[in-house]
């Protein structure tokens, strides 16, 4: 069979076409990410993907894959949430991706006091719900307290305590104009803002998406995702397109 000679040139514009598709939908609307750590739990896991909208707080250069620098500052800019659980590109060294939950906006005031969070000298209020959990810590189990969290804006989510209570307390964290605190709702195994030298307060330029939901999860200690014959007991069925709280 003889080709036709524009055979190739239509196929490589077609291949163009679709990947500036999926780099537009990718940075405009949505993308996907993975969740290597444990500093989520449990409200997310190893093994979660989900998609973020990249809309939801508008646009920076971090919108855009290897982060161009296209323009300054921040287009079409919407304020986000206390209690969003949101991807942020790290202050040391603006590339890598991190997950947290937004708890500081500008101008309040964080502290740690007998391992109770205290928001602007008010205590947060947390009320147990377990005191049996095992979550992981990197590749360790660790036994916790689970408890629902509940911020000033009615925000309800859950969060894990080790049983000492390890970050009992710490600095009073002022946060600065156009920039916000973020936790990990696994407590005491989350690098977050409370390391300053390593995340510390992140810029309102540097905030990513907004996670919204769970589209697919497995569990890695488990079975590896080419292990099919694993499925039945590595993939969390329960977790597909879960909401993320």
């Amino acid at each position: 069979m003889k080709l036709d000679k524009n055979f190739f040139s239509e196929n490589i514009k077609t291949l163009f076409y679709a990947l500036i598709i999926a780099i537009f939908i990718r940075s405009i609307f949505l993308q996907p990410f993975y969740i290597p750590s444990s500093s989520m739990e449990p409200t997310l896991l190893v093994g979660d993907r989900l998609f973020v909208t990249k809309y939801s707080y508008g646009y920076s250069k971090h919108s855009f894959p290897f982060s161009p620098p296209i323009f300054k500052g921040r287009v079409m800019f919407s304020e986000p949430k206390r209690g969003d659980v949101i991807v942020f590109k790290t202050p040391a060294d603006n590339r890598t991706d991190y997950i947290k939950r937004l708890i500081g906006l500008p101008g309040d005031k964080i502290q740690f006091i007998n391992s109770n969070l205290y928001l602007n000298n008010n205590e947060i209020f947390k009320s147990r719900i377990s005191k049996n959990d095992v979550i992981y810590c990197g590749n360790n189990k660790i036994e916790v307290f689970t408890f629902e969290e509940n911020l000033p804006n009615n925000k309800n989510y859950k969060t894990v305590y080790l049983k000492n209570y390890s970050f009992q307390n710490s600095d009073l964290f002022s946060v600065p104009d156009d920039h916000y605190f973020f936790l990990g709702d696994n407590r005491d195994c989350s690098k977050d803002s409370r390391f300053l030298s390593s995340v510390g307060y992140v810029h309102k330029d540097n905030l990513v998406g907004k996670a919204q939901f769970i589209f697919f999860s497995s569990d890695k200690n488990v079975g590896y995702f080419f292990e099919f014959w694993k499925w039945p007991q590595s993939i969390r069925f329960d977790r597909f397109f879960k909401k993320i709280k």
